[in-house]
């Protein structure tokens, strides 16, 4: 099945669960066998909790875009939150010693290492885009 969702979430950690439950569904869809839905999985989750707590900072006043796009090769998520973005390369680099026994830091280095495609830039409005797509094997 193709087609597009696009939605606007609260930033919570129920958008989180559905989001992660909704694209699970969509790559089942599509085909893709547990362990890449489940890889999948837990890159949109990554995802979302980043918009939800580093973006958004759990605000009422902010909202989740989550765009799903089911194509007939491949599920692509975009996530957009409403924060003040980042710079992927100025992240700190989560393998490095001196990094390597903080509490955060391995969300974005997860989410590359389980899709196929990813990308993050900031918004015009200066919030954070993060785009995921798994390929049909």
């Amino acid at each position: 099945m193709t087609g597009t969702t696009d939605s606007l979430l609260a930033s919570n950690l129920e958008s989180v669960d559905s989001v992660e439950a909704l694209v699970v569904d969509a790559a089942a869809a599509l085909g893709l066998d547990e362990d890449a839905r489940m890889d999948l999985g837990l890159a949109v989750r990554e995802a979302m909790v980043n918009a939800v707590a580093h973006g958004n900072e759990y605000s009422p006043d902010k909202q989740v875009r989550l765009i799903l796009e089911r194509r007939t090769d491949a599920v692509k998520v975009t996530i957009i939150d409403q924060g003040e973005g980042f710079d992927l390369n100025r992240v700190p680099d989560p393998t490095q010693g001196e990094n390597l026994m903080r509490e955060s830091g391995r969300g974005l280095l997860l989410m590359q290492a389980f899709v196929d495609e990813f990308s993050v830039k900031r918004t015009a409005s200066g919030g954070a885009e993060v785009v995921l797509v798994k390929y049909a094997s």
